[in-house]
């Protein structure tokens, strides 16, 4: 479970929780199931226009990868590919073949089993960004609905108070009822940004920025692979993969060495 995430959930419910609670309003006041139907009912069901329905379906999905942590060990990574590159040019490639059951990625191993079986490179390469292609492709699928879907939301909030509206306005001979219908109408409005603006746009842009860190994790198995190939130094290739860490990393990784 991403702690950030969830933290940073609760902590905004929380903060609206508290600016109502000091404002001196009652909670109950900002309860409305009807609002809460239109907002998220509302919106996912102009999602499903939108898109097919099983991707719609996979929305929870989508949810739950946003909300579970991704740990991406980049040195470790380097690591294992400078030492099968070092086990490569000493004992050749057939070496790596019991290595192999040891690799607990899928796409480094199948790329790896590639290079052991002697697959030409092009049709490596070709192989791998085939494979990205493809991973990258689901992730934007997820992206783009969240995205979708917290555009519809505010807009559905909107609606919601459009309805109360009406409701209110056929009824204004009842001047003590204007007031409270007139709060009824506008709390849908209140859902619809708040879900859109605290939930789904916030979760949109955590996982663009988790598939823009898978994918350099997978230009590093990439390169390596390709390295490993072709049987490039492994000092050279340790310093070319480090160019995909950042700054301090690096820094970290050379006073290491120099230990």
């Amino acid at each position: 479970m991403d702690i950030a995430t969830v933290g940073g959930l609760g902590a905004g419910f929380v903060l609206i929780l508290a600016a109502i609670v000091i404002a001196g309003n009652p909670l109950g006041l900002f309860v409305d199931p009807t609002s809460f139907v239109v907002v998220i009912l509302g919106s996912f069901a102009a999602c499903t226009v939108a898109v097919p329905l099983e991707r719609a379906l996979n929305s929870l999905s989508y949810i739950k990868i946003a909300l579970n942590v991704q740990v991406y060990n980049k040195r470790e990574l380097i690591d294992q590919l400078v030492q099968f590159a070092d086990s490569a040019r000493k004992e050749g490639l057939l070496s790596l073949d019991d290595a192999l059951n040891d690799v607990e990625n899928d796409f480094l191993r199948s790329g790896l089993r590639l290079v052991v079986d002697g697959t030409d490179p092009d049709i490596i390469k070709k192989i791998l960004y085939a494979d990205i292609g493809q991973i990258q492709g689901r992730h934007e699928d997820g992206i783009g609905f969240l995205d979708m879907w917290g555009a519809f939301a505010p807009a559905f909030g909107m609606i919601g108070t459009l309805l109360g509206l009406v409701g209110m306005m056929a009824n204004l001979e009842d001047t003590a009822s204007v007031g409270p219908n007139m709060a009824v109408a506008l709390i849908t409005t209140l859902y619809g940004s708040v879900f859109a603006n605290l939930i789904l746009i916030p979760m949109k842009t955590k996982l663009e920025g988790r598939d823009k860190e898978e994918m350099i994790v997978m230009e590093i198995m990439v390169q390596g692979i390709l390295s490993i190939q072709s049987g490039d130094n492994p000092n050279l290739l340790k310093e070319k993969l480090e160019k995909f860490l950042p700054p301090n990393e690096r820094e970290a990784s050379e006073e290491a060495a120099a230990e």
